[in-house]
């Protein structure tokens, strides 16, 4: 099992601790990723600076993309690390190369169900660490130096370590398995599937353009791809009421309450009974056609 380590700001660790977050966004002020094959699921290990040389704890990879800062904070808030947009801003901005650039993107690692473990459980990261890595490194549970790692991991997410957890719930054994989804990850995930392109009118403006839930989460609908699509933001709010659906067979239907409450709606119209402008390249990640039958049956105002 290939697995990373990642060279990790104090205070981020710190303040997330607290947190008991289901979910972490370890952000850099580049847009491009130190790692390129780490695979969804993969563990993610905290190795904490100077005067801290300790492996401290760490999550489960979900996925790399790059985001306008203007968005980061929307789609992450207190899961980046920092109590307020204009925290994380001010230290983005601090490390960024260009200081002067509008809206940079931000390196966003999602990863999912963190675990932070307590000072007296830290792993020297002496036996295993070169001084001169200043991002992060590779490790291999398959070889000597990465096998005594990983057992000594194993050794501490085996205890009850986080007993201020809400739940109070252990972690699991990591495998290399689908990684849980929480509400950032599933928007970040649904953006990229997408080709940041809005489903129905293949529109391509980030700023507008937001991951929808078709059983919405309060009703049971889970966070996961199939259950997601991306939409332009005046869509989701047609859709989250029922006045805009798809089909099964991946169809836009717009209902006719738009035209009989509002007297409108002819830009809406236009789109009905045509195919998704965009779908994700995988056919696997396509909508569900159970999650898509709930829709137009429970919700959508025929």
């Amino acid at each position: 099992m290939r697995y990373w380590v990642g060279v990790t700001d104090n205070a981020w660790f710190d303040f997330l601790s607290r947190e008991a977050p289901d979910e972490v966004n370890f952000w850099q002020p580049s847009g491009r990723a130190p790692f390129t094959q780490l695979q969804p699921g993969a563990p993610f290990l905290f190795k904490l600076k100077k005067p801290f040389n300790h492996i401290a704890g760490g999550a489960f990879f979900v996925k790399f993309s790059a985001l306008p800062i203007s968005m980061v904070w929307d789609v992450f808030q207190r899961k980046n690390g920092a109590a307020t947009r204009a925290d994380f801003e001010a230290m983005i901005r601090r490390l960024a190369a260009d200081k002067g650039a509008r809206d940079p993107l931000v390196g966003c690692t999602v990863l999912s169900e963190p675990f932070f473990w307590p000072r007296e459980e830290w792993i020297a990261a002496e036996p295993y660490w070169k001084n001169n890595v200043m991002v992060g490194s590779y490790f291999n549970s398959g070889d000597q130096l990465g096998a005594r790692l990983w057992n000594a991991v194993e050794a501490r997410r085996s205890l009850p370590i986080v007993a201020e957890h809400p739940m109070g719930e252990r972690y699991g054994k990591p495998v290399l398995a689908r990684p849980r989804l929480g509400q950032s990850g599933f928007q970040v995930v649904v953006t990229d599937a997408y080709q940041r392109r809005c489903a129905i009118t293949g529109e391509s403006t980030l700023p507008v353009l937001e991951a929808a839930h078709i059983v919405p989460y309060a009703e049971e609908g889970p966070h996961e791809l199939q259950n997601g699509l991306l939409l332009r933001s005046d869509f989701h709010k047609l859709f989250d009421k029922g006045f805009v659906t798809i089909t099964p067979d991946l169809k836009v239907e717009v209902s006719r309450k738009i035209r009989e409450e509002w007297f409108n709606g002819k830009a809406y119209y236009r789109l009905h009974g045509q195919r998704l402008a965009s779908l994700p390249l995988d056919p696997a990640h396509y909508p569900s056609p159970r999650y898509l039958d709930w829709h137009n049956s429970a919700r959508f105002q025929i």
